[in-house]
């Protein structure tokens, strides 16, 4: 495994069979709702065309919920189930985010029905 060194952080270089392990999709957003007794998380029901999963995200200090509602993000559908105050998080959203902690989700070029695959 070869580790480059940035000014930033140790990046890992994945080899490609691995990163063609993952399951990145397309997801529509069915329903947003933030984490009771939390500051940071929301509740994300995403539709991916043959199903439906549910993301703990912690995007609740720069979106509202009512601001994803009906939007389609990418998404990495096979991680490790994880939970979060309880909720499982069965998929994660893409996510960027610059030096000053601010966050932009990633989302399709074009309309692109629920459930595509990203390459």
């Amino acid at each position: 495994m070869r580790v480059v060194y940035t000014s930033d952080e140790n990046v890992e270089i994945v080899p490609f069979k691995e990163f063609q392990k993952l399951d990145m999709r397309v997801g529509k957003v069915l329903s947003a709702e933030r984490v009771p007794d939390t500051t940071h998380l929301i509740k994300l029901q995403v539709d991916f065309g043959d199903e439906q999963l549910q993301a703990v995200s912690g995007l609740a200090q720069q979106y509202e919920p009512e601001d994803l509602l009906g939007n389609k993000y990418m998404f990495i559908c096979n991680l490790e189930r994880k939970k979060f105050k309880g909720l499982e998080s069965q998929c994660m959203i893409f996510a960027a985010e610059d030096k000053q902690g601010k966050l932009a989700l990633m989302v399709p070029e074009n309309d692109i029905e629920a459930g595509s695959k990203v390459y």
